[in-house]
C-alpha cells in the first residue's frame, strides 16, 4: 500500500515544525523538532482516518506527490 505524502517545513510565524498531508482536508500538526511534527500529524492522520470511516465518509486514496 501507497502511503499520504507528509510535507514538513519550518513556520517562522508559528516558531515551529509544520508536518501536513495534502491529501488528508485539514490533516496537519506542529512540534518543536521535526520529529515532534512528524509523530503529532502521524496521530493526527489516524484520528483522520478513524472519523472518517466512523461517519461513512470516503477516503481519498494517496495521490499528492512533491515536484521532483
Amino acid at each position: 500500500m501507497t502511503d499520504y505524502h507528509i510535507n514538513m517545513f519550518w513556520s517562522e510565524e508559528d516558531q515551529a515544525w509544520v508536518a501536513d498531508i495534502p491529501d488528508l482536508r485539514h490533516c496537519s500538526a506542529v512540534g518543536a523538532t521535526p520529529q515532534d511534527a512528524l509523530n503529532e500529524v502521524l496521530e493526527a492522520k489516524q484520528a483522520w482516518l478513524d472519523s472518517a470511516g466512523d461517519r461513512g465518509d470516503p477516503v481519498p486514496e494517496p495521490r499528492y506527490r512533491p515536484a521532483i
